[in-house]
């Protein structure tokens, strides 16, 4: 990284910067809290010299995770951390970060320069406005990616989209931040916030819904390791569809428009108990919703014909 982009961290105001050794531009940096994703990017920032003035950690997970990837750095106060830091890392739920920045501002604890950044995905920098009104610089960085909240999520930092979003003036100081946490930036628009993050958690989280049920399923047919058994053909199936598109990806009985075969995958699959005797009911319902979005996108595309979205269609009806 050039040194006139470590430089460009430095906020834009009278606000100084604490100087690190050999580097301009280091910051003293408050991390709210030490979670998952708070300790990581805590961590990736000292790695890079800023100095972390104080980290907030309550519970016990994260008190340990604060001990672990920011040793020596002190547990404080959420206002004692916001009154010393130059920049403060909000790394806390979605539904916690407004009542918080409001608090916050309510009892004067914003300052004039001071660089409040948050991670969510969720929000842009509306959910800042209390503190820049206070004369704060606003940004909203989220990286793209899952955070373990140990030690290997740091080497994953390097090359990850970040999203920045910020008001023009400040974005560069939310580029440079990502690019010194070992990202990759790009500009976010306000109101895309809700259905970028909407996006992700679908592919995500429900990514991992998914493969649990495939699990769970092979392991109610007998099938001993099913992690393992599914590991060659899901990574298969996730690099087909990032690098050449769902649409060319995709195999299996609904994009030939087999429906005798999805009819008997549904008569398996209600067949099949838990180790406790339960359906897996949940298996059944998501495999009929994801069949039937298959075969909207399949005719929408023009890569079914009529008669085969029809008995699709009825399939999964059954």
């Amino acid at each position: 990284m050039s040194r006139s982009r470590r430089e460009s961290i430095a906020p834009m105001s009278d606000h100084a910067a604490i100087p690190g050794p050999g580097r301009p531009g280091r910051l003293g940096v408050g991390v709210i809290s030490a979670g998952r994703v708070g300790a990581v990017l805590g961590s990736a920032l000292r790695s890079v010299e800023h100095q972390l003035i104080g980290v907030h950690a309550v519970s016990e997970a994260s008190r340990e995770r604060a001990e672990m990837l920011l040793p020596g750095v002190p547990l404080l106060e959420v206002e004692e951390i916001v009154r010393r830091a130059e920049l403060v890392l909000l790394a806390v739920p979605d539904d916690e970060l407004a009542g918080l920045v409001t608090g916050l501002a309510e009892i004067g604890a914003w300052q004039m320069g001071q660089i409040v950044v948050h991670t969510s995905g969720r929000y842009g920098v509306g959910v800042l406005a209390p503190a820049q009104a206070a004369g704060a610089i606003p940004i909203a960085l989220h990286p793209a990616m899952t955070f373990s909240g140990w030690s290997m999520d740091l080497s994953r930092l390097t090359g990850c989209p970040m999203a920045v979003t910020a008001p023009p003036t400040f974005l560069p100081v939310g580029q440079a931040l990502a690019v010194e946490l070992g990202g990759e930036p790009f500009v976010l628009p306000e109101e895309a916030r809700p259905a970028y993050h909407a996006a992700l958690a679908h592919g995500a989280n429900h990514l991992v819904t998914l493969v649990g049920q495939a699990v769970r399923a092979l392991e109610a047919a007998g099938v001993e390791d099913g992690g393992a058994t599914l590991r060659p053909l899901l990574t298969a199936a996730l690099d087909g569809a990032l690098d050449d598109g769902a649409d060319l990806a995709l195999t299996g009985p609904v994009s030939r428009g087999d429906a005798g075969t999805v009819r008997s995958h549904l008569t398996a699959l209600a067949g099949l108990r838990d180790e406790d005797g339960r359906p897996l009911a949940d298996v059944v319902a998501t495999y009929r919703a994801l069949a039937a979005a298959t075969v909207d996108r399949r005719e929408a595309t023009g890569r079914l014909r009529e008669d085969q979205v029809r008995a699709l269609r009825e399939a999964i009806g059954e």
